[in-house]
């Protein structure tokens, strides 16, 4: 698994299409656009898997985010980076098809990525990867729906323990009003 500063990312223009290729620590350090996937784990009982995000990370250490993610590597799509991030972080391969929800454009918040969004249903079990995970939980929609509520109305004093890109992409995959 490649988690260093080190590997090789595609580059994009604002239309998604790969320019160049940088490092990730370079493509970080300039804020520039390159690709990421996420994927939803559903119980299909109206739970989704969250991940604490291991302290070790060089980003969000600690805080708690989409069942797994990753970077699209250098030469390759979305389509094959979502399994193999479920394989690398949670241990398991999917034999169905991920659903597409949607797509991210670059902004500030999501560190500047075209993030694919998926889903899929799976119940485990699963083997957190050590070095990616601190912690592994399931929970109710309407837990996180009132989580990101709080953290969204009380930014201030609410602690801080949801990435901004999950926050993201929970309102938008629950829509208005979460």
């Amino acid at each position: 698994m490649k988690t260093s500063l080190s590997e090789l990312l595609d580059i994009v223009d604002d239309q998604d299409q790969v320019i160049d290729t940088l490092t990730r620590g370079e493509i970080h350090r300039r804020e520039l656009k390159h690709r990421s996937v996420h994927v939803l784990v559903f119980d299909g009982d109206g739970s989704v898997l969250l991940q604490k995000r291991s302290m070790e990370k060089d980003q969000c250490a600690g805080m708690w985010d989409t069942s797994c993610a990753g970077h699209v590597e250098a030469g390759q799509d979305y389509a094959e980076t979502a399994p193999r991030e479920l394989e690398e972080e949670l241990g398991f391969e999917p034999t169905v098809e991920l659903q597409v929800l949607f797509k991210m454009h670059p902004s500030a918040e999501n560190g500047q990525e075209f993030a694919m969004v998926y889903s899929i249903d799976y119940e485990g079990p699963f083997v957190a990867a050590e070095d990616e995970i601190d912690e592994l939980r399931w929970f109710t929609f309407e837990e996180v729906d009132q989580w990101v509520r709080a953290m969204s109305e009380d930014a201030k004093t609410t602690q801080q323990n949801l990435t901004s890109g999950f926050m993201e992409i929970w309102s938008r995959y629950r829509g208005p009003g979460v």
